[in-house]
């Protein structure tokens, strides 16, 4: 008997199943070319189907504690697009018009990215935008009119005639219609999905659906939702890409209409806080109304972002500061600015940021021109970041330090103060002792120089050590340096001889005696204030002051960054050098302060700073470190025009209290499932 191929068996098994497919999809086919063919043809020719980007909600902003900052709701939009109409430019035309009529009947705000006033008399913007447009005007053949293509000084009748020409826009359309319509027609050219309105009633949006309005689809967003009206200068803001910025976002897989994150920590931590957007199937009749929608891929939220800031803290150092500085004005009727930092020692995260006058992200359309034209207060600049300040006296610790630890003086050295500094022929400079009272402060060692604050010392150790010493130690703790913020800042000023020799000065000995009292060219942040004092009293471990404390996906399953650096650089200090200055700093907490830390919670070091401003009035400074044996956190207050530091010292005392008195140093807010960093 002759043996069965089992091989054989297998191929017959695979071609009958072949056989069974072919004969399936066969049948099929008949059923839909010949037995409803008629009927298939009707659905292909009535209807087309696109796919369209769906937008991803943004990541929620938490503090430090889980308390959410910014979050998101939905909203309803718009879309328009110009594809369903082929070269069919007045069908188009009329299908924008209608739309405008019915949002103008509603009082509904949309897009209109045109670079052109909206009204006449026509008047071209000559920023990025404005010459975007020009350039591709001047690339259709359309945009000629007369001998001459349109330019950004072109007349307003030369821009409009050459608007209808592009979009032939009908005679029938007054100027301001086809304004309005090329502003619409514009914005379906620059963006592939473009966004005709946000945030449409709901009224609105069921007479698009049911009226069919050609060429427009409803989708819905993520508006941003700021959960506080503190911190407006740390969080930023979001907006949809700006034409001169896509080609930042192209290759990152951005639709030209994505909302990224504009200033603050919505754009520095974008990467983390975008998502990935989703993909759905949109069918449409032959008249353009959507008939069906299909899911193809799941838009992805962004990651939830916990910043280093308390919430709580934020809330103290804005108010006090605003209280503070709002009292002087009320006093003598003067515009002031002014700033509050508070650094974490050991860590260099911004627990609080505050930066005065301040605004309301949540009012950012309503109020934008109104900020942006306050050019006294400048309620949009932050001034803890990016405004410079003389540190005054609050500089002689650095000075201090480079002293001891160069060998200048020791601990117990002392210097007498003869109210006037005669070294030099020129200048001569007073003790502010010797100024205000006509006395000295007699022999002094460092940590009572510090506590009295006596120019005569520093500028003799000033002398002594040279620029070159006291600007080596000043790097070292970061002044006149970026602090490797995530939102950016200033780098400052440290007063040098090569700065000097920079701004085409020539740098003298006088400088450097003055330098070493804070004042000659030296200016440094608010910010860059107190990392350095966070620096200086956690043994010289300097971090870069920073707002990401973690990144974690938005269902909390995983934890997708952690900040975890190590110190940018150590400054190597004695134990000697570092008692002698605490003791310097403590002294005038229980001195001549005592009457505003009488009242601290915890035991503080503290120092002051005066700051010449060419103003009738000084510019404050005031640093300040707690608990005194073991620090915890630095503070640095700044008012401009705000006289003494000392009377900064109040503002201080505020913060240091909230932070060791408020249980939202130990509390924290977690969800279901939050995986700790």
């Amino acid at each position: 008997m002759k043996k069965s191929n089992p091989y054989r068996r297998r191929l017959i098994v695979v071609l009958s199943f072949l056989a069974a497919v072919l004969v399936f999809f066969g049948v099929m086919l008949f059923n839909y070319q010949i037995v409803n063919g008629d009927e298939y043809r009707a659905l292909s020719v009535a209807g087309t189907a696109k796919r369209e980007v769906v937008e991803t909600s943004r990541g929620i902003i938490t503090d430090r504690n889980g308390k959410v900052l910014v979050s998101n709701r939905l909203a309803y939009t718009l879309k328009f697009s110009d594809s369903d109409f082929g070269k069919d430019q007045a069908a188009c035309n009329d299908a924008v018009w209608r739309l405008i009529e019915l949002c103008q009947a509603e009082g509904v705000e949309w897009i209109d990215p045109l670079p052109l006033t909206a009204e006449a008399p026509y008047t071209l913007s000559t920023e990025t935008p404005g010459e975007t447009f020009i350039n591709w005007l001047k690339s259709s053949k359309l945009a000629y009119t007369g001998e001459s293509t349109v330019t950004l000084t072109a007349s307003s009748d030369e821009v409009m005639a050459a608007l209808r020409k592009v979009y032939a826009i009908a005679d029938g359309y007054t100027d301001q219609q086809a304004r309005l319509i090329a502003g619409v027609r514009y914005g379906a050219k620059i963006s592939g999905g473009y966004v005709f309105a946000e945030d449409v009633p709901v009224r609105v949006i069921s007479q698009v659906v049911d009226g069919h309005y050609a060429g427009v689809s409803t989708g819905t967003s993520s508006q941003r939702v700021y959960n506080t009206t503190y911190a407006a200068h740390i969080l930023g803001r979001v907006s949809r890409i700006f034409a001169e910025d896509w080609d930042n976002y192209k290759d990152k897989g951005y639709s030209m209409d994505a909302l990224v994150g504009k200033g603050g920590v919505e754009e520095a931590f974008e990467s983390y806080l975008h998502g990935t957007n989703g993909v759905k199937l949109v069918t449409t009749d032959k008249n353009g109304k959507v008939t069906g929608e299909l899911y193809a891929k799941e838009p992805q939220p962004g990651n939830t972002v916990a910043l280093t800031i308390d919430l709580d803290l934020q809330k103290v150092t804005e108010d006090s500061l605003a209280e503070k500085i709002g009292s002087m004005e009320k006093r003598d009727g003067l515009t002031r600015g002014g700033a509050a930092a508070v650094v974490s020692v050991g860590t260099g995260e911004v627990l609080a940021l505050a930066s005065y006058p301040t605004y309301d992200l949540s009012q950012w359309d309503e109020m934008y021109d109104t900020w942006n034209k306050d050019t006294v207060g400048r309620p949009m600049f932050n001034r803890a970041t990016d405004g410079t300040y003389a540190p005054g006296s609050t500089f002689k610790l650095c000075s201090a330090v480079a002293a001891l630890e160069s060998g200048i003086v020791t601990p117990s050295t002392t210097i007498v103060d003869r109210g006037i500094y005669t070294y030099y022929t020129f200048p001569q400079p007073k003790c502010w002792i010797y100024n205000s009272y006509g006395g000295t402060h007699g022999a002094v060692n460092v940590s009572q120089a510090i506590t009295v604050s006596c120019n005569y010392f520093f500028y003799e150790v000033g002398r002594l050590m040279g620029i070159k010493t006291l600007d080596s130690y000043a790097t070292q703790f970061g002044l006149g340096q970026h602090t490797g913020i995530e939102i950016g800042d200033s780098a400052g000023v440290l007063a040098s001889p090569e700065y000097a020799e920079k701004i085409g000065e020539t740098w003298t000995d006088g400088q450097t005696i003055t330098a070493a009292i804070g004042q000659s060219y030296n200016l440094f942040t608010p910010l860059q204030l107190a990392n350095y004092v966070a620096t200086l009293v956690g043994g010289g471990d300097h971090y870069e002051a920073h707002l990401l404390k973690s990144a974690k996906s938005f269902d909390n399953s995983s934890v997708v960054y952690a900040y975890n650096k190590a110190p940018i650089n150590h400054v190597d200090m004695a134990d000697s050098t570092l008692e002698a200055v605490k003791k310097g700093a403590r002294g005038l907490a229980t001195g001549s302060l005592s009457y505003v830390f009488r009242n601290c919670v915890v035991d503080v070091g503290c120092k002051t700073g005066t700051a010449e401003t060419g103003q009738k009035l000084t510019n404050g400074c005031f640093v300040a470190f707690a608990p005194y044996d073991d620090p915890q956190i630095a503070v640095c207050v700044v008012a401009e025009q705000g006289g003494g530091g000392a009377n900064l010292a109040p503002v201080a005392l505020d913060i240091i209290n909230a932070y060791f008195s408020s249980a939202s140093t130990t509390e924290t807010i977690e969800g279901e499932n939050t995986m700790l960093p």
